[in-house]
């Protein structure tokens, strides 16, 4: 059986954390040297009743899988692995800076680690990897649906008024009126969600300082 088929989502798939309920968020991101094949991962505890940063953890592994378009699970999943073994506080909620089941073998890193803690995981991605949609309006909250071969991945969500929207589709455990509802109730003044933007800003600012001490 393949993985994708595991997968518990869709509108079928009620998330098993109510939103009213929901207390811990974490972010998490991948960045990578492609001249020295290390990845640096970073998780961000959110707490969403207080909005404040609970907890903070990175991982530095040199990857052992060659970078392959559609793959890149298999080069970012051990990082973050190593990271997630280092929290002290137990998430809700899983959101990666990359795809879940918008992905052409439906199981991106959204899916592939939410399948593995087996926790509610939802894919916030900046590009679309595959799959088209309409336009969606041009205030924030808009949306519009996401479809690869007759088949319903994500939604393109208009995070910020004015801007580009963000594709968002489920991991695991997921439904895409939880999504919708979720992402409405975020307040932040980009256009990527503070949860996944400091996961992105924190696994970078690992790799600078790792890279400028290797150089020294």
């Amino acid at each position: 059986m393949r993985l994708s088929e595991k997968l518990v989502f869709g509108n079928s798939c009620k998330c098993p954390v109510k939103l009213k309920n929901l207390r811990l968020v974490a972010g998490a991101d991948v960045s990578y040297s492609k001249k020295t094949d290390t990845c640096y991962a970073a998780i961000v505890v959110f707490d969403v009743s207080s909005e404040e940063i609970i907890e903070k953890r990175t991982s530095v592994q040199k990857s052992k899988y060659p970078y392959i378009p559609g793959l890149l699970s298999f080069r970012e999943a051990p990082p973050l692995i190593a990271a997630f073994s280092r929290l002290k506080n137990d998430p809700d909620l899983l959101v990666f800076d990359a795809q879940g089941i918008a992905h052409p073998r439906r199981f991106g890193l959204a899916s592939h680690l939410g399948y593995l803690y087996d926790k509610p995981s939802i894919g916030c991605a900046k590009s679309l990897l595959i799959g088209e949609y309409n336009p969606p309006g041009t205030k924030r909250g808009d949306w519009s649906y996401i479809r690869h071969k007759e088949e319903t991945i994500g939604m393109a969500f208009r995070s910020k008024s004015g801007c580009k929207p963000i594709h968002l589709s489920p991991g695991h455990l997921m439904d895409m009126e939880w999504i919708r509802g979720f992402f409405k109730r975020l307040k932040g003044k980009y256009r990527l969600p503070d949860i996944t933007r400091l996961a992105h800003i924190l696994s970078n600012a690992v790799r600078t300082e790792y890279e400028s001490a290797v150089k020294k």
